[in-house]
Order: structure tokens, then C-alpha cells, then sequence
């Protein structure tokens, strides 16, 4: 009985070591406690005025005879403003030049720019001469755009004056300001 009994205490010694060791593997295999604090922040999301102006038509032709007024009529100039700026926006227009030149080497005629008129949104169906370094307001709103924009579209003539056959041309400055 006694080599049973020494069998018994090895075993019962061997099972005591193994979950011992067991054990210990499961302290270190487990998670340790942590401290843990908390705090907090504010975002702050600061939005800024913006306006934009898109879609600007890129050039236009008004094609007649000395005398002849043409207009722009079913192909006006055409543009979209944006803008989230809820006192609204103008929308100016100014020739770059005193005249139109024409395109023909040698050709000196000139046409006076404040002879292109333009009939826009602000102009309320009457045809306003243009002037060099005057900007002329062609659209206003005192609200914010819509969210894809505002459309805007702009008529042009001009009375042909008695000039040389030519295309005569001026780079007119759109600009969209928030008001």
C-alpha cells in the first residue's frame, strides 16, 4: 500500500504543481487592472463667407451692319453665383478697355466700349451703356444663393458704328462681391 500511496502523493503532487502553474499562466495571460480618466474638448467649427462665381459664358458675338443694333437675344451671357453670405451679393460687369480693336493687322478703327449695352437682372429690361473703370451692377440678391447657385444671365447690343469689317473685341470683368 505504500508504493499506492507514494503514487497517490506524486500524483496528487504533480496535479498541485500544474494548477499552480496553470494559475500563474492565467494571471499574466490576463488583462491588467487600469486606472482610467476622463476629460472633454469643445469643436468649434468657424464658417467663413464665400461666394463664387461659375459657369461664366466665355465669349459672345453680336454680328450686324453700320446702323444695325444687335442683341444677344436667345444666346445671352450666363453665369451661376454661390454663396452662403445671408446679406447677399452683386454681381458687377466692366469693360478692361476704352475700346474694342479689331483682330486685322492695320486696322485702327476702334469702337467705343460704353456703345455695348447690357440688360441684366438689375437693370430691370433696360439696355445700360458699359464704362471703362466704372463697374456696373448687372445682379444683386440680399439673401443667400440658392444651394447649387444662383443663375444669372446678361443681354448685350450695340449700334454698330461706321467702322471697317472686323471683329472688334474687349475682355469684359465680371465680379461677384458679397454685400
Amino acid at each position: 500500500m505504500s508504493k499506492i500511496r507514494n503514487a497517490r502523493m506524486t500524483f496528487l503532487s504533480l496535479a498541485l504543481t500544474g494548477a499552480v502553474t496553470v494559475g500563474a499562466l492565467e494571471t499574466l495571460a490576463s488583462p491588467a487592472m487600469a486606472d482610467s480618466d476622463s476629460g472633454e474638448t469643445i469643436a468649434n467649427v468657424e464658417v467663413t463667407s464665400s461666394i463664387t462665381l461659375s459657369d461664366l459664358t466665355p465669349a459672345f458675338t453680336l454680328t450686324g451692319a453700320p446702323g444695325e443694333t444687335p442683341t444677344t437675344g436667345a444666346n445671352p451671357v450666363t453665369m451661376t453665383v454661390t454663396t452662403n453670405n445671408f446679406a447677399g451679393y452683386n454681381v458687377t460687369v466692366a469693360p478692361a478697355a476704352v475700346n474694342l480693336t479689331g483682330a486685322i493687322v492695320g486696322n485702327t478703327d476702334v469702337i467705343p466700349s460704353n456703345l455695348l449695352e447690357v440688360n441684366g437682372p438689375a437693370q430691370a429690361g433696360t439696355f445700360t451703356p458699359l464704362t471703362f473703370g466704372t463697374p456696373l451692377v448687372v445682379a444683386t440678391k440680399a439673401s443667400p444663393s440658392a444651394l447649387a447657385g444662383d443663375p444669372i444671365s446678361n443681354d448685350y447690343r450695340i449700334t454698330i458704328p461706321f467702322v471697317r469689317p472686323d471683329t472688334y473685341t474687349v475682355t469684359l470683368n465680371y465680379v461677384a462681391n458679397t454685400l
